[in-house]
């Protein structure tokens, strides 16, 4: 039966636990599993379910609070009685009010009950800090948005589950549909989804996952020097739409600012020269953390991205990354990406971008 902690919350571009265990079958090695771009915890939960002990970084804020409440979880105990904790001190909350254009779409996203205790654990969730906060909010930010006429266990109008369309699409889209916002009870959801989730037994293993960029690896987790021989990850796909615009609700709910506006550089990889870089900085970020034999496994992609070039692509950035010898298992496997819940949102044409599987041994 699969865990019901890999599901806490969907999030874009994730690859399957199935992925992360066939390569666990196949390793020789035992040492500590790493992913230095872990998106919601994939690999590191499914290697801790295994036996094995695992870390991860992500730059994205929703990323960390999702794969950290996964991959160190609370008591059952502790998440309930913080949940009534929250309940009572929001009782009569004067949720502060949105001005300009962006409070067109709270209006029509949040019912104003169900608006009230959301904003209040927005501002009263320590999930950097407090791991019994960060796993509350890892249940809510999985409940933010999704497709209310589906499920009652979200608390938004009608959008996908993976990302969060943006303001201006979603308020022409919802006024064109006729939809209004539900009404939702914000604590007997997030009570449900807690006795649903600890259903599945935590593993006994805990893992380490911190908010902190793949070039830094090496400093944030100082204490796996030389430990770590297995990475199982996906790094940032090529000329691909932003996570932070993706995941602008989100963001909002940890405390960002309630906008999907992104400044110029906004981080997206457009230049096949540029991404090289990026991979290699990222790679030499990771290097210090690397047993004398290690394997990486490695899934990328991109539109018009091909198997050809991601395969150089990655072996010369790992080969200057690492500074070590690097060699190509298997000639690897492509797929492509599947139609997603946002393009069947909003009525898109199915992604034409691929993603090609690789495996490489480090000496």
């Amino acid at each position: 039966m699969r865990h019901r902690f890999h599901a806490i919350c969907p999030y874009f571009a994730m690859f399957p636990e199935a992925f992360v265990a066939a390569q666990l079958e196949a390793t020789p090695f035992s040492g500590v599993v790493f992913d230095p771009f872990c998106g919601r915890g994939t690999t590191v939960f499914e290697s801790l379910l295994r036996g094995r002990d695992a870390a991860g970084c992500d730059v994205h804020p929703v990323a960390a609070c999702v794969a950290g409440a996964k991959a160190d979880p609370p008591s059952q105990q502790d998440v309930s009685t913080r949940l009534s904790e929250l309940e009572e001190e929001s009782a009569g909350f004067d949720a502060p009010r949105m001005h300009g254009a962006i409070a067109e779409f709270f209006e029509l996203c949040f019912h104003p009950r169900t608006y009230a205790p959301i904003a209040f654990m927005r501002e009263h969730l320590d999930w950097r800090r407090d791991k019994t906060d960060r796993f509350i909010a890892a249940l809510a930010l999985g409940s933010l948005h999704g497709e209310s006429h589906r499920t009652p266990n979200c608390f938004s109008n009608r959008m996908p589950r993976t990302i969060s369309t943006k303001p201006r699409y979603s308020v022409s889209w919802w006024r064109k549909n006729g939809l209004t916002p539900p009404r939702r009870d914000v604590f007997r959801i997030l009570r449900y989804m807690t006795e649903y989730r600890y259903e599945s037994r935590p593993p006994l293993r805990r893992g380490s996952v911190q908010l902190a960029d793949a070039r830094e690896a090496g400093e944030r987790f100082s204490n796996l020097g030389g430990v770590v021989t297995d990475i199982i990850t996906s790094p940032p796909y090529l000329d691909t739409t932003n996570y932070r615009e993706d995941q602008w609700l989100r963001l909002w709910f940890l405390g960002g600012e309630p906008t999907d506006r992104l400044p110029a550089n906004d981080g997206r990889h457009y230049s096949a020269d540029k991404y090289k870089n990026f991979l290699v900085e990222a790679w030499a970020g990771v290097a210090p953390l690397l047993a004398a034999e290690a394997i990486i496994v490695v899934r990328m992609g991109g539109r018009r991205l091909t198997k050809e070039a991601a395969r150089t692509t990655l072996f010369e950035s790992l080969r200057d990354g690492l500074s070590r010898s690097v060699s190509l298992v298997d000639d690897g496997a492509s797929s492509r990406v599947r139609r997603t819940q946002a393009n069947a949102f909003r009525g898109d044409k199915p992604s034409d971008t691929m993603e090609h599987d690789f495996r490489f041994e480090v000496a």
